[in-house]
């Protein structure tokens, strides 16, 4: 009865400091950011102190974080719809479909998560700033700079072919059978059993794209069209910008991804379960 006792205690130790070790980084980003009172770079506080809206305030007035929270937005938006429906319909001809080259097709987009993003800054500067010949314009300075370079991402192609691929090819089979073609094959019957895996691809998808840095960096040149992380760079430098007000931009940055993370935490944890127990 003792031992249990004591199994107990030490659980709840363990979890204490796991909370403390996780939790606490994020909580001193609260306490400060609605704080008042100065702090020193790199300080956080543990309590609010002299609680107040300033920082924020400041922050969407003065500055007009607004504005880069929405462009950031934008591309988040447009450009996780795109990754998701382009990656599905890629992942799809992978897993359900056989062609010749089917290996190396998929070994050529697995190899793109092996290069870093600086590899590929020049040539993609130079793609963007291409100016199209019919209409005389480039995609550099737009929305759409920004948001077409990650419609494709190995990484959801390459979580969603694997979940389709374990799909029992009698199910499709028989939906051909009752006369469904292609399109409703792949609407009716797939995706409806891939729903785990596409909260996880959608999850990822949305923070691997609002956290883009270098993308707008190298593609925008207009302080009206920068996003989030690049403002946040751009005020980290800036001395007239308070630790308490930078903090409180931060944590501005942070809601959405928080946000989206517990709306699809169902569909999140299911999928990367499910990946488990196929691995």
């Amino acid at each position: 009865m003792l031992s249990k006792r004591w199994d107990a205690v030490g659980r709840w130790i363990i979890y204490a400091l796991l909370l403390v070790v996780f939790v606490g980084p994020f909580w001193g980003i609260v306490a400060t950011a609605f704080s008042a009172a100065p702090v020193k770079p790199g300080e956080l506080l543990p309590w609010p102190n002299a609680f107040s809206l300033q920082n924020f305030l400041f922050a969407w007035q003065e500055i007009g974080v607004w504005q880069y929270l929405l462009n950031s937005m934008v591309v988040v938006f447009f450009g996780t719809i795109l990754q998701v429906s382009v990656s599905a319909l890629a992942a799809y001809a992978l897993a359900r479909k056989k062609f010749i080259g089917v290996s190396l097709v998929s070994l050529v987009i697995l190899s793109t998560m092996m290069l870093p993003e600086e590899v590929i800054a020049i040539p993609l500067y130079m793609i963007i700033n291409w100016r199209l010949p019919v209409i005389d314009a480039s995609l550099y300075n737009s929305y759409l700079g920004m948001i077409m370079p990650v419609v494709g991402w190995a990484f959801s192609i390459f979580v969603l072919s694997e979940f389709m691929a374990a799909i029992p090819k009698e199910l499709e089979e028989a939906a051909r059978i009752d006369g469904a073609n292609e399109w409703q094959i792949f609407f009716h019957v797939i995706l409806p059993l891939v729903k785990p895996a596409l909260g996880t691809v959608v999850t990822f998808g949305f923070i691997m794209i609002w956290d883009q840095y270098l993308l707008p960096l190298i593609v925008v040149n207009q302080d009206s069209l920068n996003t989030i992380p690049v403002i946040l760079s751009t005020l980290r430098t800036d001395e007239s910008i308070t630790p308490n007000i930078f903090i409180a931009i931060t944590l501005l940055a942070m809601l959405p991804s928080i946000i989206v993370y517990l709306g699809l935490q169902k569909h999140f944890n299911r999928g990367i379960m499910s990946g488990a127990v196929k691995g």
